[in-house]
């Protein structure tokens, strides 16, 4: 049964990955929908918003929810998608996959000026930021379908579980309906796998530096909150699930082993889902029989089913250097950035990714922030801080960054596309030793409202 099982997860995760040439970028960009008014979003503005998007752009239905409402549309001619993320106050732009970034960059710009146009008609407004402002104030409800009704109760399920693990769960499980991410998928080529994984896990503490935009008020130490939030509840109940590699990756066969370790929560039944405790990937596939829950349209209910090998489908995991089934990787720790300065998060990986050998050497030789006893992954939690740790020189750690950002953008002047040029926003910051979080909270601390910031960080 073990081989049986290695060869799935190798099957579906590494096999797209052999003599993958592809050059290919996805970008993921979700922002919040804001109340200017100071009261929570009205869903059904969200929705007619989504609905005059449609309209304009001639995008067709891909899926609706519960109510009847469509809850995500796609371009045929593009790939591009816009949808909701876990609640009607957190929006999606996903791009089809493409070689220019200059062409995502256009759609999105597009794109943006009508929905801010139209969200404008209400006094509402699509904003660059890791977590809804109005976090405190809108109903944080997730969308009424399958998926999203399964995940809020699989989050809100962890008082059941606070003496199984040895973890602070957080009490704030309806994150996913505030916070909004940046993500970008890359192909990636076996050969050059295992290599990518551990370079840009060694990039992260640096990434925190640069990226951090998501501020919570209850959480106030932290400039990039979103992290911890999905680390510190039902999704790191396996820390294998989230965040960081503890240690490297040696081998192909090593990275199977470590998805074999990965848990499963979820399976679908007759279109529904079932949501259980998690349970390795190994022991799934090994247990006659798995007890879970499921909504009948009503409540929920207790249910026991046998473990199918398709089931492999839904294992769901959140780390920073996510492979995924269409051999690429998911780069999934950075927030949502401000609007102007949106594919800073897609140029930047891009670049490095042309450069990744480069990259490796300048990382295993760094003498910024690898000489005080801490990993990585311990270094990326620290500099997610508003108060960084005293050890790090902070004039050391930006002429470091600079010279990430040479290979970046080195990496991009290779594609001989200009895009390069798409970076600039990442050096002024690094100059100034700040971050989007950062700039908006001294700003706030100087008697600058909030409103200054999300009105800033939305525009183009």
């Amino acid at each position: 049964m073990k081989d049986f099982i290695q060869k799935a997860i190798y099957d579906k995760y590494i096999l797209p990955t052999k003599n993958n040439a592809g050059n290919f970028i996805g970008a993921e960009i979700e922002m919040p929908v804001v109340n200017l008014n100071g009261e929570p979003v009205d869903e059904k503005i969200s929705i007619n918003t989504a609905a005059a998007f449609a309209s304009k752009f001639g995008f067709s239905p891909e899926s609706h929810d519960a109510d009847g409402n469509v809850n995500s549309m796609s371009d045929s001619a593009t790939g591009d998608i816009l949808s909701f993320d876990c609640s009607y106050s957190n929006l999606e732009l996903s791009f089809g996959k493409a070689t220019d970034l200059f062409a995502i960059k256009e759609r999105f710009e597009r794109y943006i000026r009508f929905l801010n146009s139209e969200f404008g008609k209400y006094g509402y407004i699509l904003t660059g930021m890791g977590v809804n402002p109005n976090a405190d104030i809108n109903h944080n409800k997730p969308i009424p379908n399958e998926r999203y009704r399964m995940l809020y109760h699989y989050l809100h399920s962890y008082p059941r579980h606070t003496a199984e693990v040895e973890m602070r769960f957080h009490d704030r499980p309806d994150f996913g309906t505030f916070t909004s991410a940046s993500q970008v998928q890359l192909d990636v080529d076996q050969e050059k796998l295992i290599d990518v994984i551990n370079v840009i896990g060694m990039l992260e503490p640096y990434k925190s530096l640069l990226f951090a935009n998501s501020y919570l008020p209850e959480f106030p130490e932290y400039l990039c909150v979103r992290n911890m939030l999905w680390e510190h509840s039902m999704q790191g109940y396996n820390p294998h699930n989230i965040g960081m590699f503890a240690d490297p990756v040696r081998s192909i066969d090593e990275l199977t082993e470590y998805i074999g370790s990965q848990s499963m929560y979820c399976v679908m039944r007759d279109g529904k889902y079932i949501d259980f405790t998690p349970v390795t990937v190994s022991r799934f596939f090994e247990s006659d029989e798995i007890e879970g829950e499921y909504f009948n349209g009503s409540e929920y209910k207790t249910i026991k089913f046998q473990p199918e090998l398709s089931d492999i489908e839904h294992l769901r995991t959140f780390k920073f250097e996510d492979l995924t089934f269409r051999g690429t990787i998911e780069y999934r720790s950075s927030c949502c950035q401000p609007l102007s300065e949106a594919m800073t998060v897609a140029a930047f990986h891009t670049g490095l990714n042309e450069k990744i050998y480069e990259l490796k050497e300048l990382l295993e030789n760094d003498r910024v922030i690898y000489t005080h006893g801490f990993s990585a992954a311990e270094l990326q939690k620290l500099f997610s801080l508003r108060r960084l740790p005293d050890f790090l020189d902070l004039n050391a750690a930006s002429a470091q960054m600079i010279k990430i950002l040479d290979l970046a953008a080195d990496g991009l002047k290779k594609r001989g596309a200009g895009e390069e040029t798409l970076l600039l926003p990442l050096y002024k910051r690094t100059e100034e030793h700040t971050n989007p979080a950062r700039k908006m909270l001294d700003g706030i601390g100087k008697g600058f409202s909030i409103r200054r910031y999300i009105e800033d960080y939305s525009a183009l």
